[in-house]
């Protein structure tokens, strides 16, 4: 225990000096993570206020820290909703390379992992990595059944030092949303432990195998994509081997027209494969950078990789594909309604303000063509605008955003025409038309009906709790100003589910009474040769309908 106090203390202070020694003693000051005293003692630069160089220097710091802060670097790369743009350039800058750690140290974790001597697990094994990074290195290797196969090492006590990088960002996120008006409006401690969760994952090679093999599930359908398959019997958490890809980097533009490969072709399968991925999976490859993607023969797309996934549940899914539809159409008010949906606009946000940025961001895009478009850059500004109107976008669609400009970017080389709001369109559309399914609306109805029923039910023991508490004198109000806008958009949403449950009573009571009616008496219920059940039903039906468009219309369901 008083190891590892130590050794967290001086690490501690390794990170501080590093940030001391880059000029940000006057940021760590007014953080107050260090005492003007302490800053004092080290040689720092005036304070500078231009982005770029802070940038510079901040991607100088990170990479002088090691693998933790390297990779909280790149994922802060990705939030454009949090990170100014110039300080974000400077970060997309960040590379995680390493020096291979030795040989002895590879052969002693494999054999230590898997129980048996490097020969016998082994037919050979290159001692050469075929790359390094900050957390392993990948070997060549054959099994003694012929197959040839990518081992993934991971490095020694790495985790031991992630594990204490990541005590300490926690620490220091409590700080800053304990003392800045910016770490409470963005909530800077459940960044983080989101962050620790993400990199925690990816020194699991269980579970990147999962996420393979989930992938590979998903694309069992569709020839033109192949996933690695995963040797399990030579896998741990800390050694994963994989099936070996002998193919094109997707960026060898010169190499895949050497061999008569359809850059075209392989665009347009790219494309599909991933936005197949995310919409109508909600699970896809969180890195498609080229070094991640390799074009077999035939054109056959093989992603490699799987540490990074984005995750995208069903509602998730269905607001981006919304915000596809109001962004192509240039609708600033239908773009809001998404981020109000998303409960992503704060209380202090200026909608008037918010609507006037994003009227210039139709303005820069009127009259572009769809496949002229870069779904990527239109992201990009998106963000740009919610970072000036400190509206936090779910990191999910960060990640998303993040992975399409990368996509993007690949795309635009293999094939120079195409653009992919061309190949995200027909997805969004059909998972739109699929939401609002006659099949889909009634399932939805049916199990906001039987929720509402059971509150329904309880509303009786409820309110004797109330009184029982209030005659205790127990009963407490608390009512938060700040949060009215919460407040009331779930005072709609009750209100529109109590409505759709009377109306629903009040249409089945009416019908069965009619019809009991009619029975009894023995005759048709007419009225100025008019049959009354008929209209009464017409008419009942389509006030049902009409209530039940206006509230999935008005997204408070």
């Amino acid at each position: 225990m008083i190891k590892i106090s130590i050794r967290r203390t001086y690490r501690f202070q390794e990170i501080v000096n590093a940030f001391l020694k880059n000029g940000f003693s006057h940021v760590l000051f007014r953080l107050g993570i260090t005492e003007r005293r302490a800053a004092a003692t080290m040689k720092s630069e005036p304070m500078d206020t231009n982005l770029q160089h802070i940038g510079q220097k901040l991607n100088r710091t990170l990479q002088e820290l090691g693998p933790t802060f390297i990779k909280l670097g790149q994922i802060a790369s990705t939030r454009r909703d949090l990170v100014p743009p110039e300080i974000i350039r400077e970060l997309e800058k960040l590379q995680d390379h390493a020096e291979p750690f030795p040989f002895d140290d590879v052969q002693e974790i494999i054999e230590r992992e898997l129980g048996k001597p490097l020969n016998e697990l082994f037919e050979s094994f290159n001692d050469k990595p075929l790359a390094t990074a900050s957390i392993g290195q990948v070997h060549a290797a054959f099994l003694h059944s012929g197959e040839k196969v990518a081992v993934k090492v991971q490095r020694p006590d790495i985790r031991q030092t992630v594990g204490t990088d990541l005590s300490i960002l926690k620490e220091i996120a409590s700080i800053i949303e304990n003392n800045t008006e910016w770490g409470k409006l963005y909530g800077v401690r459940a960044i983080i432990n989101e962050f620790a969760d993400s990199l925690l994952s990816e020194l699991d090679y269980e579970n990147e195998g999962r996420n393979a093999e989930r992938i590979a599930r998903q694309v069992k359908k569709d020839p033109s994509v192949y996933i690695p398959e995963i040797y399990w019997e030579l896998t741990s958490k800390k050694v994963l081997t994989m099936e070996m890809i002998e193919g094109i980097k997707s960026n060898d533009i010169d190499l895949l027209d050497k061999n008569g490969y359809d850059r075209k072709l392989i665009a347009r399968r790219l494309v599909h494969s991933m936005f197949s991925q995310v919409l109508n999976h909600g699970f896809f490859h969180g890195d498609p950078h080229p070094g991640n993607i390799y074009i077999m023969p035939g054109n056959v797309i093989s992603f490699i990789d799987f540490g990074m996934i984005g995750v995208m549940d069903d509602d998730l899914k269905l607001q981006f594909a919304k915000l596809i539809m109001e962004l192509e159409r240039g609708s600033t008010k239908g773009i809001i309604k998404v981020m109000d949906s998303m409960g992503i606009l704060q209380d202090e946000t200026d909608i008037k303000s918010l609507q006037k940025d994003l009227g210039m961001l139709k303005t820069k895009y009127y009259d572009v063509p769809l496949q002229n478009m870069s779904l990527g850059d239109i992201f990009m500004d998106l963000f740009g605008v919610a970072y000036r109107h400190q509206v936090k976008i779910p990191s999910e669609i960060t990640v998303l955003g993040k992975t399409i400009l990368t996509l993007e970017g690949l795309v635009s080389k293999l094939d120079p025409d195409m653009s992919i709001m061309d190949g995200v369109e027909p997805f969004g559309k059909k998972l739109i038309k699929e939401y609002y399914s006659p099949s889909s609306l009634l399932r939805t109805a049916w199990e906001n009906f039987s929720e509402n029923a059971e509150i329904l039910a309880n509303i009786p023991r409820d309110f004797k709790d109330i009184s029982t508490a209030a005659k205790k004198g127990k009963l407490k109000l608390d009512i938060n100003l700040r949060q009215t806008s919460f407040i009331l958009r779930r005072m709609d949403i009750i209100s529109n589910r109590l409505a759709f449950s009377v109306i629903l009573l009040a249409f089945s009571i009416l019908m069965t009474g009619l019809i009991i009616g009619s029975a009894i008496a023995g005759e048709n219920n007419m009225l100025l040769n008019l049959p009354v059940i008929e209209i009464g039903a017409i008419i009942a039906i389509l006030m049902f309908i009409f209530l039940l468009f206006s509230i999935f219309k008005s997204g408070r369901m």
